[in-house]
């Protein structure tokens, strides 16, 4: 007896069409915006003088006058302003820069939060695409 070879035609994979997104433009409502803040510190080299205080006794003021003068740390236009000990220190300093901003926003009843280069203000607008789920 002949056995029949049977064979199994494969069946075609079915093709899978992917339609094109739907996109619109939208604005969402901005709850909030928190700067982010990168902080820079420098120092540089000042000049740094003590107040001479009014409550001094003449003798101690004069003390300090010829005490800055045979230094010679003093000038004599800061003597004149009321400063002693002038003396060049480093002084540092510190600066705040906002590099980016957390961003919460309200947008069809869903809350979202991103970063966002800037402040967007009150409201933000927001790209919406709909694209149907095939089922699998």
């Amino acid at each position: 007896m002949l056995a029949g070879a049977t064979t199994h035609a494969q069946d075609p994979s079915p093709e899978v069409v992917i339609p094109p997104e739907n996109v619109r433009f939208d604005y969402a409502q901005v709850l909030g915006v928190k700067p982010i803040y990168q902080v820079l510190r420098t120092s540089s080299m000042e000049r740094v003088c003590d107040v001479s205080r009014s409550g001094e006794s003449k003798l101690s003021r004069v003390g300090s006058s010829v005490k800055g003068r045979l230094t010679g740390n003093t000038t004599p236009e800061e003597r004149k302003a009321g400063l002693s000990n002038c003396r060049m220190e480093p002084v540092a300093r510190e600066f705040r820069r906002p590099i980016a901003y957390d961003v919460d926003y309200v947008y069809k009843g869903s809350k979202f939060r991103t970063r966002m280069a800037r402040d967007p203000g009150n409201r933000l607008r927001v790209r919406v695409s709909i694209t149907p789920h095939p089922h699998d």
